[in-house]
Protein backbone atom coordinates (compact mmCIF):
# COMPACT_ATOMS: atom_id res chain seq x y z
CA UNK A 1 0.00 0.00 0.00
CA UNK A 2 0.91 3.69 -0.33
CA UNK A 3 -0.51 5.75 2.36
CA UNK A 4 -0.64 9.61 1.93
CA UNK A 5 -2.34 12.29 4.05
CA UNK A 6 -4.05 14.79 1.85
CA UNK A 7 -5.55 18.17 3.41
CA UNK A 8 -4.46 21.69 4.95
CA UNK A 9 -2.37 21.17 7.72
CA UNK A 10 -3.60 19.83 10.84
CA UNK A 11 -6.58 18.90 8.93
CA UNK A 12 -5.19 16.00 6.70
CA UNK A 13 -7.12 13.18 5.94
CA UNK A 14 -5.26 9.63 5.71
CA UNK A 15 -6.11 7.79 2.29
CA UNK A 16 -4.25 5.21 0.30
CA UNK A 17 -3.19 6.00 -3.01
CA UNK A 18 -3.80 3.64 -6.00
CA UNK A 19 -2.18 5.48 -8.85
CA UNK A 20 -1.37 9.07 -9.71
CA UNK A 21 -4.65 10.42 -10.38
CA UNK A 22 -7.10 8.09 -7.58
CA UNK A 23 -6.88 6.74 -3.62
CA UNK A 24 -9.30 5.23 -1.67
CA UNK A 25 -10.73 7.55 1.29
CA UNK A 26 -10.02 5.92 4.34
CA UNK A 27 -10.86 8.70 6.62
CA UNK A 28 -13.89 6.44 7.85
CA UNK A 29 -11.75 3.83 9.01
CA UNK A 30 -9.11 5.38 10.77
CA UNK A 31 -8.23 8.96 12.29
CA UNK A 32 -4.90 9.49 11.27
CA UNK A 33 -1.63 7.44 10.22
CA UNK A 34 -0.01 8.09 14.09
CA UNK A 35 1.50 5.97 16.87
CA UNK A 36 -2.27 4.53 17.61
CA UNK A 37 -2.85 3.41 14.00
CA UNK A 38 0.93 1.50 13.50
CA UNK A 39 0.53 0.36 16.91
CA UNK A 40 -3.14 -0.91 17.20
CA UNK A 41 -2.18 -3.36 13.70
CA UNK A 42 -3.79 -0.08 11.50
CA UNK A 43 -1.89 -1.71 8.15
CA UNK A 44 -3.41 -4.92 8.10
CA UNK A 45 -6.66 -3.62 9.38
CA UNK A 46 -7.06 -1.28 6.27
CA UNK A 47 -5.57 -3.77 4.05
CA UNK A 48 -8.97 -5.83 2.80
CA UNK A 49 -10.43 -1.90 3.01
CA UNK A 50 -8.29 -0.56 0.20
CA UNK A 51 -8.42 -4.01 -1.59
CA UNK A 52 -12.02 -4.20 -1.38
CA UNK A 53 -12.79 -0.78 -2.66
CA UNK A 54 -10.63 -0.65 -5.51
CA UNK A 55 -12.19 -3.53 -6.72
CA UNK A 56 -15.60 -2.17 -6.41
CA UNK A 57 -14.10 1.22 -7.61
CA UNK A 58 -14.78 3.07 -4.60
CA UNK A 59 -12.26 5.41 -5.35
CA UNK A 60 -11.81 9.52 -5.74
CA UNK A 61 -9.73 11.77 -7.73
CA UNK A 62 -7.25 13.57 -6.84
CA UNK A 63 -8.08 17.50 -7.08
CA UNK A 64 -5.24 19.83 -6.62
CA UNK A 65 -5.49 18.80 -2.47
CA UNK A 66 -2.06 19.48 -0.17
CA UNK A 67 -0.08 16.83 0.40
CA UNK A 68 1.28 16.65 3.59
CA UNK A 69 3.56 14.30 5.07
CA UNK A 70 2.32 10.66 5.11
CA UNK A 71 2.75 10.08 8.90
CA UNK A 72 1.25 12.29 12.14
CA UNK A 73 3.60 13.79 13.94
CA UNK A 74 5.93 10.87 15.57
CA UNK A 75 7.06 10.48 19.11
CA UNK A 76 10.57 11.30 17.83
CA UNK A 77 12.89 11.36 14.65
CA UNK A 78 15.91 9.95 14.67
CA UNK A 79 18.91 10.96 11.85
CA UNK A 80 22.13 8.58 10.92
CA UNK A 81 24.96 10.90 10.06
CA UNK A 82 27.69 9.95 7.72
CA UNK A 83 25.95 6.84 6.24
CA UNK A 84 27.55 7.08 2.98
CA UNK A 85 31.02 6.75 2.41
CA UNK A 86 31.72 9.42 -0.17
CA UNK A 87 29.40 12.03 1.82
CA UNK A 88 31.78 11.54 4.65
CA UNK A 89 34.74 11.71 2.34
CA UNK A 90 33.09 15.48 1.24
CA UNK A 91 32.30 16.52 4.92
CA UNK A 92 36.00 15.94 5.80
CA UNK A 93 35.42 13.39 8.29
CA UNK A 94 36.18 9.96 8.93
CA UNK A 95 33.78 7.12 7.87
CA UNK A 96 32.12 6.05 11.32
CA UNK A 97 32.41 2.79 13.08
CA UNK A 98 29.15 2.45 14.44
CA UNK A 99 26.13 4.79 13.09
CA UNK A 100 26.03 8.66 14.33
CA UNK A 101 22.99 9.34 15.95
CA UNK A 102 20.99 12.91 16.53
CA UNK A 103 17.99 13.76 16.35
CA UNK A 104 15.64 16.27 14.94
CA UNK A 105 12.57 18.15 17.10
CA UNK A 106 9.48 16.09 15.83
CA UNK A 107 7.83 19.38 14.59
CA UNK A 108 10.11 19.92 11.51
CA UNK A 109 7.82 17.82 10.19
CA UNK A 110 5.97 19.10 7.03
CA UNK A 111 4.91 18.22 3.62
CA UNK A 112 6.59 17.43 0.69
CA UNK A 113 5.88 20.55 -1.17
CA UNK A 114 5.37 22.86 1.10
CA UNK A 115 8.05 25.96 1.56
CA UNK A 116 11.04 25.56 3.55
CA UNK A 117 12.29 28.60 5.36
CA UNK A 118 15.95 29.59 6.37
CA UNK A 119 16.39 30.54 10.29
CA UNK A 120 17.32 33.56 11.32
CA UNK A 121 20.90 34.07 11.41
CA UNK A 122 21.64 31.37 8.97
CA UNK A 123 23.78 31.45 6.50
CA UNK A 124 24.97 27.71 5.64
CA UNK A 125 21.24 26.31 4.44
CA UNK A 126 21.70 22.70 3.02
CA UNK A 127 20.05 19.90 1.47
CA UNK A 128 19.92 16.23 2.16
CA UNK A 129 17.72 13.84 0.06
CA UNK A 130 17.40 10.44 2.54
CA UNK A 131 15.57 7.36 2.70
CA UNK A 132 12.99 7.64 5.88
CA UNK A 133 12.22 4.76 7.87
CA UNK A 134 8.83 4.46 9.71
CA UNK A 135 8.72 2.00 12.75
CA UNK A 136 5.62 -0.48 12.73
CA UNK A 137 5.42 -1.47 16.03
CA UNK A 138 7.19 -0.58 19.70
CA UNK A 139 10.03 -2.00 19.57
CA UNK A 140 13.49 -2.62 21.81
CA UNK A 141 16.37 -4.54 22.38
CA UNK A 142 15.66 -7.02 19.14
CA UNK A 143 17.38 -10.01 19.61
CA UNK A 144 19.01 -9.53 15.60
CA UNK A 145 19.30 -7.56 12.72
CA UNK A 146 17.25 -10.07 10.82
CA UNK A 147 14.06 -9.46 13.64
CA UNK A 148 14.19 -5.78 12.77
CA UNK A 149 11.85 -6.29 8.95
CA UNK A 150 9.10 -6.77 11.09
CA UNK A 151 9.57 -3.60 13.01
CA UNK A 152 9.14 -1.64 10.07
CA UNK A 153 6.38 0.02 8.37
CA UNK A 154 7.61 0.92 5.63
CA UNK A 155 9.66 3.90 3.41
CA UNK A 156 9.24 7.34 2.86
CA UNK A 157 11.61 10.00 1.18
CA UNK A 158 12.48 12.93 3.66
CA UNK A 159 15.05 16.16 2.66
CA UNK A 160 16.91 16.50 6.01
CA UNK A 161 17.53 20.40 5.54
CA UNK A 162 20.41 21.26 7.53
CA UNK A 163 21.93 24.67 8.64
CA UNK A 164 25.63 23.80 8.51
CA UNK A 165 26.86 26.97 10.73
CA UNK A 166 24.30 25.39 13.47
CA UNK A 167 25.45 22.14 13.15
CA UNK A 168 29.41 22.04 13.50
CA UNK A 169 30.15 25.17 14.26
CA UNK A 170 27.98 26.34 17.23
CA UNK A 171 29.45 23.91 19.47
CA UNK A 172 27.23 20.46 21.29
CA UNK A 173 24.62 18.74 19.72
CA UNK A 174 23.86 18.10 15.41
CA UNK A 175 20.32 19.10 16.46
CA UNK A 176 21.37 22.58 16.73
CA UNK A 177 21.41 22.61 12.70
CA UNK A 178 18.66 20.50 12.24
CA UNK A 179 15.57 21.26 14.18
CA UNK A 180 14.58 24.39 12.30
CA UNK A 181 10.73 24.98 11.78
CA UNK A 182 10.20 23.18 8.31
CA UNK A 183 13.54 21.26 8.43
CA UNK A 184 11.98 17.61 7.59
CA UNK A 185 9.70 17.53 4.76
CA UNK A 186 8.97 13.98 4.20
CA UNK A 187 6.46 12.00 1.86
CA UNK A 188 4.66 12.10 -0.89
CA UNK A 189 3.51 8.82 0.88
CA UNK A 190 4.44 6.24 2.72
CA UNK A 191 5.11 2.99 1.00
CA UNK A 192 4.61 -0.35 3.22
CA UNK A 193 7.80 -3.19 2.75
CA UNK A 194 5.88 -5.40 0.43
CA UNK A 195 5.77 -2.45 -1.94
CA UNK A 196 9.64 -2.18 -1.97
CA UNK A 197 11.23 -5.06 -3.84
CA UNK A 198 14.99 -3.98 -2.85
CA UNK A 199 15.33 -1.11 0.09
CA UNK A 200 19.08 -1.46 -0.62
CA UNK A 201 18.97 -1.00 -4.44
CA UNK A 202 16.35 2.02 -4.34
CA UNK A 203 18.25 5.38 -6.51
CA UNK A 204 17.71 8.80 -5.36
CA UNK A 205 18.84 12.34 -5.97
CA UNK A 206 18.22 16.26 -5.85
CA UNK A 207 17.85 19.21 -8.13
CA UNK A 208 18.83 22.77 -6.79
CA UNK A 209 16.91 25.58 -9.36
CA UNK A 210 17.09 22.71 -11.68
CA UNK A 211 20.88 21.33 -11.40
CA UNK A 212 21.71 18.03 -10.39
CA UNK A 213 23.66 18.21 -6.87
CA UNK A 214 22.86 14.74 -5.77
CA UNK A 215 23.13 11.42 -7.12
CA UNK A 216 23.50 8.43 -4.93
CA UNK A 217 21.49 4.62 -4.25
CA UNK A 218 20.70 2.94 -1.31
CA UNK A 219 23.07 0.17 -2.08
CA UNK A 220 26.17 2.63 -0.92
CA UNK A 221 24.95 2.59 2.96
CA UNK A 222 27.22 1.75 4.82
CA UNK A 223 24.39 0.94 7.55
CA UNK A 224 21.39 -0.99 5.81
CA UNK A 225 17.83 -0.12 7.24
CA UNK A 226 17.79 -3.05 9.45
CA UNK A 227 21.16 -2.63 10.86
CA UNK A 228 20.21 0.59 12.11
CA UNK A 229 16.74 -0.32 13.15
CA UNK A 230 18.37 -3.12 15.12
CA UNK A 231 21.13 -0.93 16.36
CA UNK A 232 19.00 1.99 17.62
CA UNK A 233 16.70 -0.58 19.48
CA UNK A 234 19.80 -1.30 21.88
CA UNK A 235 19.94 2.42 23.14
CA UNK A 236 16.35 3.10 23.48
CA UNK A 237 12.55 1.65 22.39
CA UNK A 238 11.03 2.87 19.48
CA UNK A 239 7.56 4.12 19.17
CA UNK A 240 4.80 3.14 16.09
CA UNK A 241 5.25 5.93 13.83
CA UNK A 242 8.44 6.92 14.65
CA UNK A 243 10.62 7.93 11.73
CA UNK A 244 14.53 7.65 10.89
CA UNK A 245 16.45 9.76 8.76
CA UNK A 246 19.00 7.00 7.46
CA UNK A 247 21.52 9.43 6.13
CA UNK A 248 22.42 11.06 2.64
CA UNK A 249 24.68 10.55 -0.47
CA UNK A 250 27.31 12.80 -1.72
CA UNK A 251 26.17 16.25 -3.77
CA UNK A 252 25.60 18.20 -0.20
CA UNK A 253 26.16 22.09 -0.78
CA UNK A 254 28.58 21.98 2.26
CA UNK A 255 30.78 19.55 0.08
CA UNK A 256 31.38 21.81 -3.17
CA UNK A 257 34.13 23.70 -4.17
CA UNK A 258 33.26 26.79 -3.00
CA UNK A 259 30.10 25.66 -0.86
CA UNK A 260 26.69 26.35 -2.21
CA UNK A 261 23.80 27.19 0.65
CA UNK A 262 19.87 27.82 -0.11
CA UNK A 263 18.99 31.36 -0.68
CA UNK A 264 15.45 32.92 -0.93
CA UNK A 265 13.59 31.84 -4.38
CA UNK A 266 15.76 28.51 -4.49
CA UNK A 267 13.80 25.42 -5.45
CA UNK A 268 15.13 21.67 -4.45
CA UNK A 269 13.08 18.98 -6.48
CA UNK A 270 13.97 15.56 -5.36
CA UNK A 271 12.99 11.46 -5.15
CA UNK A 272 13.85 8.15 -4.84
CA UNK A 273 13.03 5.35 -6.95
CA UNK A 274 9.41 4.03 -6.09
CA UNK A 275 8.70 6.58 -3.13
CA UNK A 276 7.76 9.65 -5.23
CA UNK A 277 9.67 13.51 -5.88
CA UNK A 278 9.35 16.42 -3.79
CA UNK A 279 9.33 20.13 -4.40
CA UNK A 280 10.31 22.67 -1.70
CA UNK A 281 10.37 26.43 -2.67
CA UNK A 282 12.77 27.97 0.18
CA UNK A 283 11.82 31.42 2.09
CA UNK A 284 13.74 33.77 3.72
CA UNK A 285 13.90 34.48 7.87
CA UNK A 286 10.56 35.08 9.27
Amino acid sequence: MYLMRIGEPGAEKPVARIDDETYVDLSDVVTDFDEKFFGDGGLDRIRHVVAQRTAADQVSRFAGERIGAPVARPHQILCIGLNYRDHAAESGMPVPDEPILFTKSPNTLIGPYDNVRIPRGSTKTDWEVELGIVIGRRTSYLDSVEDARDAIAGYVVVNDVSERAFQLERGGQWSKGKSAETFNPAGPWLATTDEIDDVLGLDMWLDVNGVRRQTGSTKTMIFDPYFIVHYLSQFLVLEPGDLINTGTPPGVGMGLTPPVYLQPSDVMELGIRQLGTQRQRVLGPR
